[in-house]
């Protein structure tokens, strides 16, 4: 079990680190963008690699920020719960989370293989759009896994 919890968080941080350069990446093309425009030299296409980009930072972050239980929820409702409530209702959210990401991913996997077949690309800069879906498909498969960990967690009493 150390072993797989150990591949979870370091899978998770790893996407969330791609998530945290993308960030970067988007401010840095906005900053440029903002600076070469008034020069008549704007970047082209920069709605579509910010929009491209900005699905990164979300999709890839998901995973390790709920594995770190990084997620507003409210607290003071939880809290006068009983410790044995609270487990059912966690426990309870973790399997509607699942069964959400597991339709999530399985979406994004069967875009990407109609996009890719049908060989559709953004507007401006022809960028293909199923390496974007299967990105976000691995991140919603991968949120499966770490919601599974949680709530197999919350099983064994150690919800918290």
């Amino acid at each position: 079990m150390k072993a797989f919890t150990a591949a979870i968080t370091n899978i998770s941080k790893g996407m969330q680190w791609v998530a945290g350069v993308t960030m970067c990446l988007i401010m840095a093309i906005t900053l440029a963008d903002v600076i070469m425009r008034p020069f008549g030299h704007p970047i082209l296409g920069t709605f579509e690699i910010i929009s491209f980009l900005g699905a990164i930072v979300v999709g890839f972050s998901v995973p390790y920020t709920s594995l770190m239980k990084g997620h507003i929820y409210v607290d003071f409702l939880i809290n006068s719960f009983s410790s044995n409530r609270r487990a059912v209702l966690y426990g309870i959210t973790r399997i509607m989370g699942i069964f959400l990401f597991c339709l999530l991913s399985w979406y994004f996997f069967s875009m990407m293989r109609d996009i890719y077949i049908k060989g559709e690309v953004s507007t401006t800069l022809k960028l293909p759009f199923y390496p974007l879906a299967a990105g976000l498909g691995v991140s919603c498969f991968l949120q499966v896994i770490v919601l599974t960990y949680d709530l197999v967690k919350t099983c064994g009493g150690t919800h918290e």
